[in-house]
């Protein structure tokens, strides 16, 4: 069946300007002209801004939400490669583990549903709890733990969108094409409206309309990734159509791109007309032939760095094992306030951002055991954000002290913070192979006076304010020392 595309072509720089609104602004007059080549490309710098924000929030939402189901086995890469897929812990992976025969989905679908309901049967109840959310409410819940960004999934892997294309796919009927709520559109005119910046994700690389052979190996990802000058238009429409409507400063891309995709007159355009934009690493074709392609920042899953990278990076992962909503996830599958807080120190230390999924309902409520954890995390960050927001990375990143807490450092200019990720057990903390310069100052963030200090053998010793709160982590500022 021939590709029928209505009402989009190659959207040109000129047209984005004239569009702009929210927080992308338009390119001013002196800004760096990209051509549509890789090499001119190639010399787009990551912008201030997404260096500034350390912080945002992934959402996973879609018709995945409604059976809301995956075996919770493990984290990514906790799990044996041979057993993932047929096991799969990604609630938004449903519609391929339901394909595998004998998989525990499977198994779940055929008794809840039945065997005769398909996957799009999920549309009418999907379409109708949509109508229940409160963009507002959710972007207002973002803004206030923290987060200086958000990036929506527009389009998972199953090829349903939430947006009302004018791009139809030829693979399926006229009601299963999309929800029947413009969800971006809603969701990145509250957010904005926040102050937060708006990112969109695209599943390029994957469209089981388009090929529906479920993926059992770690082999068949790349292997699925769709090489046809059909899906490859298709995407390239999607990708234009999503820039051109909802103006957006991240493209965030998944698992890969077709290699007869038209990347560099797109993100030509994009970055001409949105100086402030960035894309991340996943437009890649996978495939050993062809240019390498641009990207601003890598993106690894439910993985950390061990050390300080030049490279700037993302760590991204859902507050439990899987992305989408998985009503059978509890406490001991979501990640603890501690860990998430430490976890968002840690990568804040390395040069990272930190990206974190929530995976709302159907009806677009965020489920109660995510918002506790969002809310310490939120927490924390109103008494510590100066030791996390517009940081860069120290000399290093970790140290200790000398009764073995663990520490991580930022930096701003010649003002150190030093985070420590336990309670100090005494009086006073003495932090190894770190010292201070004469007449430096050093305070407790979220107390008002400073600290006595003393440097002993190269090891820096802080007395601590009288009745120390219990906390998840305590962040020291130590200013005006050259370190």
């Amino acid at each position: 069946m021939s590709l029928r595309i209505t009402g989009i072509g190659r959207i040109s720089a000129a047209l984005f300007l004239v569009t702009t609104v929210g927080n992308s602004a338009p390119a001013p007059k002196d800004v760096q002209k990209f051509e549509p080549n890789w090499e001119s490309i190639s010399k787009h710098k990551v912008p201030k801004w997404y260096d500034d924000a350390k912080f945002g929030i992934f959402v996973h939402w879609g018709l995945y939400s409604v059976p809301a189901w995956a075996p919770p086995v493990g984290k990514l890469h906790e799990v044996d490669w041979d057993t993932w897929f047929k096991t799969n812990a990604y609630a938004e992976w449903y519609l391929n583990s339901m394909k595998i025969d004998g998989s525990p989905t499977q198994k779940h679908h055929i008794e809840t549903y039945g065997k005769d309901f398909g996957y799009l049967d999920f549309i009418p109840r999907f379409n109708e709890e949509i109508q229940k959310w409160n963009p507002d409410e959710m972007a207002g819940f973002f803004q206030q733990v923290g987060a200086r960004y958000v990036v929506l999934t527009t389009k998972h892997h199953d090829g349903f969108l939430l947006w009302p294309s004018s791009v139809r796919n030829p693979n399926r009927a006229e009601n299963q094409q999309h929800a029947a709520r413009d969800i971006p559109g809603d969701l990145a005119k509250a957010v904005r409206a926040h102050g937060m910046r708006m990112g969109l994700y695209y599943s390029g690389g994957l469209d089981w309309s388009f090929n529906p052979r479920p993926i059992v190996s770690r082999d068949d990802v790349t292997g699925t990734v769709i090489h046809t000058e059909e899906y490859a238009r298709h995407a390239d429409a999607h990708w234009r159509e999503l820039i051109a409507r909802y103006k957006p400063t991240i493209l965030w891309n998944d698992i890969g791109y077709p290699k007869q995709g038209d990347l560099e007159h797109i993100f030509a355009d994009f970055y001409n007309a949105f100086p402030e934009g960035l894309v991340n690493n996943r437009f890649g074709t996978g495939l050993p032939e062809g240019p390498k392609r641009h990207y601003d920042f890598t993106t690894p899953e439910y993985q950390k760095m061990d050390d300080i990278t030049q490279e700037k990076w993302e760590a991204t992962r859902g507050l439990g094992y899987s992305f989408g909503y998985n009503q059978v996830e509890d406490a001991k599958q979501t990640i603890a306030p501690d860990e998430l807080i430490h976890l968002l120190i840690d990568v804040v230390s390395k040069n990272g951002n930190l990206l974190l999924n929530v995976g709302p309902m159907a009806n677009g409520k965020i489920p109660e055991i995510q918002a506790d954890r969002l809310r310490a995390l939120g927490q924390w960050l109103a008494i510590n954000g100066e030791a996390i927001y517009e940081t860069r990375p120290w000399r290093r990143a970790e140290g200790k002290t000398t009764d073995g807490v663990g520490i991580r450092f930022t930096s701003k200019g010649d003002t150190i913070y030093c985070i420590l990720l336990a309670k100090p057990k005494g009086p006073a903390v003495t932090i190894e192979s770190l010292t201070a310069a004469e007449g430096s100052t050093i305070h407790l963030l979220g107390t008002a006076t400073s600290l006595k200090w003393t440097v002993d053998r190269n090891n820096l010793k802080i007395t601590l304010p009288v009745n120390l709160p219990d906390a998840y982590a305590y962040a020291f500022r130590i200013s005006s020392g050259r370190l």
